[in-house]
């Protein structure tokens, strides 16, 4: 699983190199990104710097990078089905499952009468959600 944080909109970022950011992180098919736009901060170099990006190019360009991301977790997510994966349960969450977390960071959320906190079990995934993965326990 690669993932990474992505910010956008650095002063002097053109279309092109922009455009260029997309494609990459859709090659890269990343399993999850925290895209962020960049603001400015007093007193920092970057804050003088010439070609500072509008408020709306950014977010623009955030929506758009977010959209990509979506895209490559929920089809690296999808990759995930039909395997056997030893997860990390941690909570219970507020449907009376219990999530986890794979090796490679994939959330899995599965069904048990049992508390599950804390154990690493073998869970099958079964299916691929926006969010996470569901599971049934090996």
């Amino acid at each position: 699983a690669i993932t990474t944080d992505i910010m956008v909109g650095f002063p002097g970022e053109t279309d092109e190199e922009f455009k260029q950011s997309l494609e990459f992180a859709e090659k890269l098919g990343l399993a999850k990104a925290h895209v962020f736009a960049y603001s400015r901060r007093a007193g920092t170099r970057a804050d003088k710097m010439d070609n500072q990006i509008t408020r709306a190019v950014k977010e623009e360009r955030s929506a758009k990078m977010i959209e990509v991301t979506d895209i490559t977790r929920k089809a690296f997510y999808e990759k995930q089905v039909g395997l056997v994966e030893e997860v990390l349960f941690e909570t219970l969450d507020r449907d009376n499952m219990y999530e986890g977390y794979t090796k490679n960071y994939t959330p899995v959320r599965v069904k048990s009468d049992c508390d599950l906190s804390g154990k690493t079990l073998s869970v099958k995934i079964t299916q691929a959600n926006d969010d996470f993965c569901l599971g049934e326990i090996e």
